[in-house]
């Protein structure tokens, strides 16, 4: 859509996440609270890719941790597969931007980390993590530590490792934003891959345009703060996509509108 400020209705009846009215107002010594988030509402059909875009400190992070149940709404409704969401839960992974990984684990260890954390059988779930770092080309890796990685080594294991448990939704906070370009452009085509064989719900914060589009089903726009959604994007190109979906003049209108409409609200990082 090319509208600003107005939001067609859901058109799927199918959705996995619910957004109803969702504010978010940090208490502040003086007694008056900071607005952090207006009201939100979305939803989101189960296998799509969403990826969020908008100014820094505009609420995009704090959106995301409401949907991973780490951070309670001041108001509104949250509700995942029809049923309230008011903590984590082992049907969300998350993965942030720096992989966070435990240096005196091996890979393997690492990755298996939520099951033992969640209490669950961890022989069950050794092929399955092993299955996925062949996946994401870390085989022969998982006996190495953390140091022994590079970066982008580092966000596959990471990414493998939100996987593991078989979530319903996969939360992804800027993953790539410490990365170099080339490593960049690579991971995403794989995170188009992993996406495509896995179809999970994939909720995906950047601040790169190109990125959202090139990755996304739809690209929603957050105003500044107090955020608020003021757009949503669909991106109508076939998967999968290659590098040169860029020069695609569908992805570069795309790009463009979302590029013009965070400008007029006031720059883009």
């Amino acid at each position: 859509m090319s509208n600003t400020d107005v939001l067609s209705e859901p058109t799927t009846t199918d959705s996995l996440i619910t957004i109803e009215q969702v504010t978010l107002a940090y208490p502040t010594a003086t007694g008056t609270p900071v607005q952090a988030l207006l009201p939100i509402d979305l939803e989101i059909a189960d296998g799509t890719f969403v990826s969020l875009v908008g100014p820094s400190g505009c609420g995009k992070s704090t959106l995301l941790k409401i949907l991973a149940g780490l951070l309670r709404q001041s108001e509104g409704e949250v509700r995942l597969g029809g049923r309230d969401l008011s903590g984590p839960s082992p049907d969300v992974g998350v993965v942030f931007q720096q992989p966070v990984l435990l240096p005196w684990l091996t890979i393997l260890d690492n990755v298996l980390l939520p099951i033992r954390v969640q209490k669950r059988n961890v022989a069950q779930h050794r092929d399955r993590a092993m299955d996925l770092l062949r996946m994401v080309g870390l085989d022969g890796f998982e006996k190495r530590y953390p140091s022994e990685l590079s970066g982008g080594m580092q966000q596959r294991a990471g990414i493998v490792r939100a996987l593991v448990p078989n979530p319903r939704i996969l939360l992804m906070d800027e993953p790539f934003g410490a990365l170099d370009a080339l490593t960049r452009e690579q991971m995403n085509d794989d995170l188009q891959r992993i996406w495509s064989e896995e179809r999970k719900t994939v909720f995906f914060i950047t601040h790169s345009i190109p990125e959202a589009v090139y990755l996304s089903d739809r690209v929603l726009v957050m105003s500044e703060r107090p955020g608020r959604i003021v757009a949503d994007f669909s991106v109508d190109i076939e998967r999968p996509r290659r590098l040169d979906a860029t020069g695609d003049p569908r992805f570069q209108q795309t790009a463009t509108q979302i590029r013009g409409l965070l400008n007029a609200r006031g720059g883009i990082d």
